[in-house]
């Protein structure tokens, strides 16, 4: 089975304050790389034409749209952390760009957050693809990989349809 495979870097920061670690408690930055593995949702063989399952530009332009002008150089952010309460009111201009998540913002977490999303911009675009596997490479020694239905080990924090990543446009929060 083929599949489309695309990459992105993106720069982000986040804090994670359950873990117990001092040094991710502070807020901190990574240069991550996420790399989605597409699959055809019904396969079929090579048509003798076009031979693709998907024009790459078609695959890949909501998906690189969103990482590009949304998810890089975001401040990921818990739904509880203080951190937002300061931002509404001391530069609400800027709580724009602060990527929130139900609980600490772990690098398994935005996995999953990020698969959903991508699905669901796949789905909105005809269902044609799916995401199979996503990666993301947090440093060159850690890279956390999910395959399987992301909604399946999220948390649940609230009913799904208000969630972000269950909404095909461009928000990385629901504050």
């Amino acid at each position: 089975m083929f599949e489309l495979v695309f990459t992105r870097r993106f720069s982000m920061a986040h804090r994670l304050l359950a873990g117990g670690s001092e040094r991710c408690a502070l807020p901190h930055g990574h240069n991550e790389y996420v790399r989605a593995s597409l699959r055809a949702t019904n396969p079929r063989p090579l048509d003798g034409h076009t031979n693709m399952v998907l024009p790459f530009q078609r695959a890949k332009e909501t998906w690189h749209g969103f990482i590009d002008g949304h998810v890089d150089h975001a401040l990921q952010l818990a739904e509880h952390d203080p951190l937002l309460d300061w931002f509404a009111r001391h530069e609400p201009q800027r709580a724009q760009r602060i990527l929130v998540t139900p609980g600490d913002p772990t690098t398994e977490l935005l996995a999953c957050l990020l698969m959903a999303k991508l699905n669901t911009f796949l789905a909105h675009d005809g269902g044609i693809l799916t995401c199979a596997t996503l990666e993301i490479e947090e440093t060159p020694t850690n890279t956390v990989r999910y395959s399987g239905d992301p909604l399946a080990v999220l948390p649940q924090p609230r009913p799904a349809a208000r969630c972000w990543w269950q909404r095909a446009d461009m928000t990385i929060a629901d504050i």
